[in-house]
């Protein structure tokens, strides 16, 4: 991370170093395939809850969308090409006290300039804990959940939702942070 001292002047990045823009990039990508214009999941109204005591107390969750390691399914190591054969369709769930083998070879994203050999991308259990030692989170909670990225809208509210709140309330989560990839 570069900083700037105090009182020195901020230089504007290079006109081209802007975002990747992905949401465009998806939509571009599902029309060549044929699809409808892909439609983003954006509701007026979020069913959000404010948090009933200080973040230091509370149990934290950890949701991602990585996908369980099968060495069965091919190559889903970092950098690996898209692996379909990878994705999960069920919810999951596995022990937050350990480090899961988790991957993310079976979703879309941008290979040209990352390669995914970073697992705090999309697992940060590490991080987690850290910021639980520090007292900025209480405790972590025993398992971490694994969210399907089927792509489909009404899955995901009729099916995968309630279970990951199911799992959620079982383990007595206050708050999940969620981690796409």
């Amino acid at each position: 991370m570069t900083t700037t001292a105090p009182g020195a002047k901020a230089a504007f990045a290079a006109d081209h170093d802007v975002a990747i823009p992905y949401m465009q990039r998806t939509r571009d990508y599902y029309q060549v395939l044929g699809f409808s214009p892909y439609r983003w999941a954006h509701f007026v109204e979020v069913p959000f809850t404010p948090l009933r005591m200080p973040l230091s107390r509370a149990r934290v969750g950890l949701i991602t969308t990585a996908a369980p390691f099968r060495a069965e399914l091919g190559d889903q190591g970092p950098g690996a090409a898209y692996n379909a054969a990878a994705k999960f369709y069920q919810v999951y769930s596995t022990s937050s006290e350990t480090v899961p083998d988790l991957r993310i070879s079976h979703v879309g994203y941008d290979r040209l300039h990352t390669k995914a050999a970073d697992i705090n991308t999309y697992l940060p259990l590490a991080r987690m804990r850290e910021a639980a030692a520090a007292g900025r989170i209480g405790t972590l909670a025993p398992r971490i959940h694994g969210a399907p990225t089927n792509r489909s809208h009404r899955v995901t509210l009729e099916t995968d939702i309630p279970e990951l709140l199911r799992r959620c309330r079982e383990d007595g989560v206050d708050v999940a942070v969620l981690v796409p990839s």
